[in-house]
């Protein structure tokens, strides 16, 4: 009897410990942790039905199953090197690169298939694009228009993907080696131009300051002319004056019957004679006869008459 309850004892061992050992199996299936930055979606029986977000979770062992295990951080998607046929026929080679988060984990997973190959030939398809529509000049110059464009047009292409586009970069664009010897010597011709027109800007800016400084300096003199020959007239004035108060006074004395008044105004005019005679430009030894007598009795009338007239007044 004791013999016979013993195989059953050790059968009902081993049934509790594999119960034991399956159930545990069961909880390590069913406990799942998600870690920061990324989301997992839960498949029942293939259909899917939640997504995990970042820390621990239970689900039903053998019946749900763990589907995508999708990277909800920010990812850079590299746009390898192109060629690109511009408006105005130029070929140019450009790359650029792409940054996109995951913004819904179940459309990601089940919306599209290989998230980042379609996001790449998204890209490339898009840079052919619009890069395409524009003329070399543009593509050169406008490279932040370039990119606003792209953003827009991919970002509203993978939304139904629960993708969001953040940033498109156009890293490089190469032109042909032609081409670019050909815009190194347009830009060589533009900067001699513009040499050429600031040194004849500056040619004309330095004619004018020297016209203005002749103008300026023809004003002057004429200013300095015009006061000198009004302090000339004003001179001869005063001379003339003086001249016209003496002939006044001679002729005042000859009227009152004094002859030595005559001799006063005929010597006077003899004596700036010689004067005027003597400074002259080519002056010369000259021997003329001089009556000395006359001169020195006109001479003599003209201190009795200084006489005469200092006598009056005292």
């Amino acid at each position: 009897m004791a013999d016979a309850a013993m195989p059953l004892v050790s059968g009902l061992s081993i049934f509790v410990f594999a119960f034991l050992v399956f159930a545990i199996v069961l909880v390590v299936m069913g406990a799942k942790a998600v870690p920061q930055g990324m989301e997992y979606t839960v498949e029942r029986f293939g259909r899917y039905t939640r997504t995990l977000r970042p820390g621990f979770h239970v689900i039903v062992p053998v019946v749900d199953r763990i589907g995508a295990k999708m990277n909800m951080m920010e990812t850079v998607l590299d746009v390898p090197a192109q060629e690109v046929i511009t408006k105005d026929n130029a070929m140019v080679t450009a790359n650029g690169v792409v940054f996109f988060q995951v913004l819904d984990a179940a459309k990601s997973a089940y919306e599209v298939n290989n998230l980042e190959n379609a996001m790449l030939n998204l890209s490339m398809t898009n840079i052919r694009t619009v890069m395409g529509s524009m003329d070399l000049d543009e593509l050169l110059s406008q490279r932040d228009t370039i990119n606003a464009r792209l953003l827009t047009v991919i970002d509203a292409a993978t939304n139904v993907w629960g993708v969001k586009v953040t940033r498109v970069e156009i890293k490089d664009i190469e032109p042909p080696r032609d081409l670019v010897d050909a815009m190194a010597r347009q830009m060589k011709a533009e900067r001699e131009k513009r040499a050429v027109i600031l040194e004849a800007e500056g040619d004309r800016q330095a004619a004018i300051l020297r016209a203005e400084g002749e103008k300026q300096s023809a004003i002057l003199e004429a200013e300095g002319r015009r006061e000198s020959a009004f302090r000339d007239a004003e001179a001869r004035e005063r001379e003339a004056q003086a001249e016209a108060e003496a002939t006044r006074s001679v002729s005042e004395a000859i009227g009152a019957g004094n002859l030595q008044a005559i001799n006063y105004f005929v010597a006077q005019k003899y004596v700036d004679a010689l004067k005027e005679f003597a400074n002259s430009s080519n002056q010369k030894l000259v021997f003329m006869p001089l009556e000395a007598s006359s001169v020195i009795s006109s001479v003599g009338g003209i201190g009795e008459l200084a006489k005469e007239v200092f006598g009056k007044k005292a």
